[in-house]
């Protein structure tokens, strides 16, 4: 007996019909893409500005040594990249939530390697388990690009 609340698959393994809003799986799906598009894109757009806190104190001495410019100007470029990366988790998460949970993997990695911010890694692990979440529901409901010939 085939569910009504998941999408009807044709012989293809494409998904025939938008899957029903009453599906848990897809009301997750849309839960965490809007969270993972907004919040990047926030947070890119304050790397500018350091109106919510002044993002070049959570960058590790060490990598700060190694990109060229100031702790300010890498978080410039950062800020770009999380602009980018929340655009891409609007238009299309299946490619944008990897890219996301990579992200957070590298903030994992710098706060993990600069002393006292170890709360802020643990809490950032939990927004990558979440990107990594969104990476799996977008396999499932949002479709792989296709060559057009």
């Amino acid at each position: 007996m085939e569910s009504a609340a998941l999408p009807r698959h044709s012989a293809s393994g494409a998904a025939a019909s938008r899957p029903a809003t009453a599906d848990a799986g897809y009301q997750a799906y849309v839960m965490l893409r809007v969270a993972f598009a907004v919040a990047p894109i926030a947070f890119g757009l304050d790397k500018f500005f350091n109106v919510l806190v002044s993002w070049p104190q959570y960058l590790a001495p060490w990598i700060d040594r190694i990109v060229p410019g100031s702790a300010q100007s890498a978080m410039y470029a950062v800020g770009v990249i999380e602009i980018a990366a929340g655009l891409l988790v609007a238009l299309k998460p299946r490619y944008g939530a990897p890219l996301v949970a990579a992200w957070l993997a590298g903030i994992v990695v710098n706060l993990l390697t600069f002393s006292g911010w170890y709360d802020i890694a643990l809490r950032d692990f939990g927004l990558m388990v979440g990107a990594l979440a969104l990476t799996r529901l977008a396999w499932h409901y949002d479709p792989p690009l296709r060559r057009t010939s």
